[in-house]
């Protein structure tokens, strides 16, 4: 076994490969812009070559750094007056902390919630009223706590419940909050509640009851005008994500029947009359305006590829941040202009996706695909897994899998049944048979890209993050002839130590996906955990992990790598100081690199 730490020195610009300079061009995020005080925006930026908050006056053109921590921030919320900034304030990327925050023109950080111990944080809401927060929490010995907190005065619990929860929204007026909580023990499928400001409850919408299906609903935001009591929220009732109205003082609920394939989200127009539709489906996305009044829906001129964020701006404008595999991503508006262009280096472009769609053993499975521009197969090939599970992989721009192609490897990247974006079936057809199920749709692509001529059976490379990388450790162990060798980042390895020492939302959500507690179904975690396969891993296998990970936690992948080590299997680790990944743009290269290089080590020439 071998293990690195350290951090290499950049290299000039010109001397830079463009996989680097992709990592390195200053970006963007969607800009978040206050309510009463549209001018005033907040953004994230890699510009430092960390991650971190920005603030941005519209009105003067003036941008000011925010935040500055060593391994990043990217958690801000700017208050409805514009005057604040709240920033979650952890622990080395620990995710275990207390909001903070700072007026808009800068100063003197603050403590924002005097009297909150640190938490996970479950969702925050903000008043217009300039001193009302409506603060979620998550602790291994409380559940979910929901705080009332105004300035001047001590926090009021108003919710709590030791299954996960989270703010939902509070109403513009400040009368009214709503809560997404999973109090039946589903943590994938949510249940509302609308509360008063001292805890009583208003309404219930909670569509897992009275019948076989299980249905999940979600807060989109109650309407932005004073005294109105509609809550746009999402709900799945034909089988994919589609949103409606639902007025919580008089129960009625207008179901908007948009008729799009895709999973549907919305959120507000600023004057009320209107929504603003992101249509997803088959790994692309699409605007629309839909007219409350008219019930008309009409569509916004975007370019194909991927929405990965957007919102509506008092003039009727739409500010939407988007990519696709080609083209990097950038900041757009309806009028016609790129809304932020972060100045310096450039981020080069990469080659396009390719769909394609293969038969498996639960319905259709979509997979995208890169390869080097002329190249034909057979060729290495990487499939890179993501996490999740419940997300997907679109046609948007991701440095990682451009950094493979310009390296000469063949990129699949597969959305596996647990994917989002494909229906409610499909993302829910996980359960008890976790990690089984998705490397089963993995092994379909698989064997269609060694039978098409792509890739080459003797170099093929399972990698992934997150899920991706438990889904990695877990291929290896469970089909070792199938793969040259494995690259896990940040991955469950060890499932029910994993489970003891996950943050407590992720605990109720694996309960959910296997049906309970390993001491309720040991058999399940047994089965679902690549510990179990280890023995059975027979190729050179990559582990990156950082130290602080709330989400996958250094001792389990300690236990998977001592039982590598055991026997004498090739393996390295790589141990870094943050959390679930890195802000910082150095580290993020660094592992970029060794993961490279372990590749082109461990691969037959």
């Amino acid at each position: 076994m071998t293990e690195s730490n350290g951090s290499a020195a950049p290299e000039r610009h010109e001397e830079m490969p463009d996989w680097e300079k992709r990592f390195r061009a200053p970006r963007v995020s969607l800009p978040d812009w206050a309510e009463d005080s549209p001018d005033r925006s907040l953004f994230v930026s890699n510009a430092t070559g960390t991650y971190e908050l920005y603030a941005w006056d519209r009105s003067t053109g003036e941008q000011r750094q925010v935040t500055a921590r060593p391994n990043g921030t990217t958690d801000g919320v700017l208050s409805p007056d514009g005057a604040w900034i709240w920033w979650f304030d952890d622990k080395d990327g620990d995710e275990f902390g207390v909001w903070r925050r700072q007026p808009f023109a800068g100063g003197e950080d603050e403590l924002a919630t005097p009297g909150l111990d640190p938490s996970y944080p479950a969702g925050l809401a903000l008043g217009r009223d300039g001193r009302t927060a409506v603060v979620g929490r998550s602790t291994d010995e409380e559940g979910t706590t929901i705080h009332l907190a105004r300035t001047g005065e001590p926090p009021v619990e108003i919710y709590r419940h030791r299954e996960s929860a989270a703010v939902g929204d509070l109403s513009h007026d400040g009368t009214l909050v709503a809560v997404e909580h999973t109090e039946h023990g589903d943590a994938m499928h949510s249940a509302l509640r609308v509360l008063r400001p001292d805890g009583t409850a208003v309404a219930e919408l909670d569509d897992t009851k009275g019948g076989t299906e299980e249905l999940g609903l979600e807060v989109l935001g109650f309407a932005p005008v004073d005294g109105d009591t509609r809550l746009l929220i999402g709900h799945q009732r034909r089988g994919r994500w589609e949103p409606l109205v639902w007025d919580v003082a008089t129960g009625e609920e207008t179901d908007l029947a948009l008729e799009l394939p895709g999973d549907v989200s919305a959120e507000w127009y600023p004057d009320g009359t209107g929504l603003l539709i992101a249509h997803s489906f088959e790994a692309r996305s699409e605007l629309f305006r839909y007219d409350l009044a008219a019930r008309a829906l009409e569509k916004i001129a975007t370019p194909a590829g991927s929405v990965s964020g957007a919102t509506a701006r008092p003039d009727g404008s739409v500010e939407y941040l988007w990519s696709s595999a080609a083209a990097p991503s950038a900041v757009r508006s309806t009028t016609g202009h790129v809304v932020l262009d972060p100045p310096g280096l450039k981020s080069p472009g990469s080659v396009p996706v390719e769909d394609v769609w293969v038969e498996g053993p639960g319905g259709r499975i979509h997979a995208l695909v890169q390869k080097p521009a002329g190249a034909t197969g057979p060729l290495p090939t990487v499939f890179d897994i993501h996490g999740g599970p419940t997300w997907h992989d679109s046609d948007s721009f991701a440095a990682g899998p451009a950094a493979w192609v310009d390296h000469g490897y063949a990129v699949i990247r597969v959305n596996y049944r647990g994917s989002t974006g494909y229906g409610r079936a499909w993302t829910d057809a996980l359960k008890h048979r976790v990690g089984l199920i998705e490397l089963e749709d993995i092994a379909a692509v698989r064997d269609w890209a060694i039978t098409s001529g792509l890739a080459d059976p003797a170099r093929l490379i399972l990698t992934g993050g997150s899920w991706g990388g438990y889904l990695t450790l877990l291929g290896l162990g469970t089909q070792p002839d199938a793969w040259t060798l494995g690259i896990a980042a940040v991955p469950v390895a060890d499932y029910v130590t994993a489970y003891h020492d996950e943050m407590e939302a992720l605990k109720a959500m694996d309960r959910t996906l296997l049906g309970g507690t390993p001491e309720e179904v040991p058999e399940r975690f047994e089965a679902s955990s690549p510990l179990t396969y280890v023995d059975e891993v027979r190729s050179p296998v990559y582990i990156s992990a950082g130290v602080n990970d709330p989400r996958c936690p250094i001792r389990q992948i300690e236990n998977y790598v001592k039982r590598l080590e055991a026997r004498g299997a090739v393996h390295e680790v790589y141990r870094y100081d943050a959390g679930h990944g890195s802000l910082v743009v150095d580290e993020r290269i660094k592992q970029v690199r060794l993961e490279l290089d372990f590749a082109d080590r461990h691969l037959p020439k």
